[in-house]
């Protein structure tokens, strides 16, 4: 008799199909929580959302938190990976100016992420202090030290690499997590292609505008 392999113990259909049922409940979460918290969602309204039982979810994550973990910590990745692609090689007009359109795009199509993550960040972030503390805290000063170098070269107007940070983080989740009050004001939103474009385009303005180099005058 064949002895099984790590490999034919599970079979990539097999998984891929239980990576898929993973990510339904944590989309059905994202979607209870961020309307409800953490104590408001139950474990059973997540379930039937999902389309699996509770001892299925249970299964896959065995505590209400574990699921609102996972889910935060997936939110934090695809709000990172934009702001991972920044490396020194590129301008920083053109890394900036595609970091700002991406993040808008974020806010644009993760509306209901971007609040739970807001809501979370307002409460202390009890539940990812770890992760702020060590990844993500990484990931900044890495980051950091691009743009102090564009600001050695030139580049760059000497500025604080944090708080130009801040400042692109606050400045496109705005137009999510305050989403109602921007409609409320202009009668549009992200889902608007012009609304959305001429809010990238006004940010990345405002924004290079303070920090390219202005020409010498001859």
């Amino acid at each position: 008799m064949t002895p099984l392999t790590p490999s034919a113990a599970v079979s990539p259909g097999r998984a891929a199909a239980s990576e898929a049922r993973k990510q339904r409940i944590r989309d059905a979460a994202l979607s209870l929580f961020s309307q409800f918290g953490l104590r408001g969602a139950s474990l059973d309204a997540i379930a039937d959302q999902a389309g699996v039982s509770k001892t299925n979810l249970l299964y896959y994550f065995p505590s209400k938190e574990k699921l609102y973990i996972s889910v935060l910590q997936q939110i934090l990745n695809t709000w990172l990976e934009p702001i991972r692609a920044i490396d020194a090689d590129q301008s920083p007009e053109a890394a900036i100016n595609h970091y700002i359109r991406i993040k808008v795009e974020l806010s644009r199509d993760h509306v209901q992420a971007s609040r739970l993550f807001c809501l979370e960040m307002i409460q202390g972030a009890p539940l990812l202090k770890e992760e702020l503390h060590s990844d993500l805290r990484a990931l900044v000063e890495e980051k950091s030290k691009v743009i102090e170098g564009w600001i050695a070269h030139g580049s760059l107007l000497p500025v604080d690499p944090h708080h130009l940070i801040y400042l692109l983080w606050g400045t496109t989740q705005h137009y999510a997590d305050f989403a109602v009050q921007i409609e409320a004001i202009s009668g549009k939103t992200l889902a608007d292609p012009e609304f959305f474009e001429a809010t990238v385009d006004n940010i990345q303005r405002i924004v290079l505008g303070g920090l390219l180099p202005r020409p010498k005058e001859s």
